[in-house]
């Protein structure tokens, strides 16, 4: 990536509009806390999960692996709630409680709608009228053109995934199923028509412990280490001083939910590869 080393003028903020799950707490109060004093937070659009959605998404993953891998998806999740939910819970907490101390905004004024589908007409106009420089999509859906394009420099996910390798949901836990321990990571993305096929503008990850670290606290993690870069491209994007990388793989997969056969061949994995170093 190359990013122009021109001072950021301070008094021409960005514009942005977060799209986020309104449960999700990291985003609904971390990144949101963080996007109201370094950029111009223009709105919030909210999306609230019921119960319909839930299950559209679980039969999605039907459709797409079949009955006995979508139990195997379905008895990971009984492990991880007994594993590590609590635990992650804990954590996200305290991670949320340091993002407000540290960018000490008060973000209960900003415009916001509460929707259960991001594409709704009323998401539409709600964008148009607030003009954004920026959207940021931090959501479980595909946005469609009619919203995605209406930001002046476009649309933009942080996507827990190295793309073009690690596409669509938990990209951080398959590369380290696959002990890809280098594509452990977060991209930061251009939305476009495709699952995570965007003009790809930063990659970055941290200093992962895969043993100690769930792999939610892991794609939370790829994103909050590097807030820092992320505005920086943020920034360079809306002064035209940024470029697109040139990302070259051999393979690119639209990965889907965590197993519970996959999660245990990746701890012992990692576990042995712990005892040989």
């Amino acid at each position: 990536m190359k990013v122009s080393s021109e001072p950021v003028d301070k008094q021409a903020l960005p514009s942005v509009v977060l799209i986020c799950h309104e449960e999700d707490i990291v985003d609904s109060q971390g990144i949101a806390g963080w996007l109201a004093p370094e950029f111009s937070l223009s709105g919030i659009v909210f999306i609230w999960d019921d119960r319909a959605a839930r299950l559209r998404r679980v039969y999605r993953e039907y459709r797409r692996v079949g009955l006995w891998r979508l139990i195997d998806v379905l008895l990971f999740r009984v492990y991880y709630r007994l594993r590590w939910a609590r635990a992650d819970r804990r954590w996200l907490q305290r991670a949320v409680a340091v993002m407000r101390d540290k960018y000490s905004a008060d973000i209960s004024r900003q415009p916001r709608i509460t929707v259960n589908n991001p594409n709704a007409d009323e998401v539409r106009e709600f964008v148009r009228k607030l003009q954004p420089d920026l959207l940021l999509a931090r959501c479980k859906y595909i946005l469609r053109p009619a919203i995605f394009t209406l930001p002046r420099y476009g649309s933009y996910v942080l996507h827990p995934g190295i793309c073009p390798a690690y596409r669509n949901a938990h990209g951080c836990f398959w590369a380290l199923v696959n002990r890809d321990l280098a594509n452990v990571g977060m991209t930061l993305l251009k939305v476009d028509e495709g699952i995570d096929t965007g003009p790809v503008y930063l990659r970055a990850s941290y200093a992962f412990d895969e043993l100690r670290e769930s792999h939610i606290r892991i794609q939370h993690r790829v994103v909050l280490e590097n807030l820092d870069a992320i505005a920086a491209v943020f920034f360079a994007l809306c002064r035209n001083a940024v470029q697109p990388q040139v990302v070259n793989s051999a393979y690119s997969v639209n990965w889907g939910q965590p197993w519970l056969t996959a999660y245990l061949r990746w701890r012992r994995r990692g576990k042995a590869a712990r005892v040989i170093s």
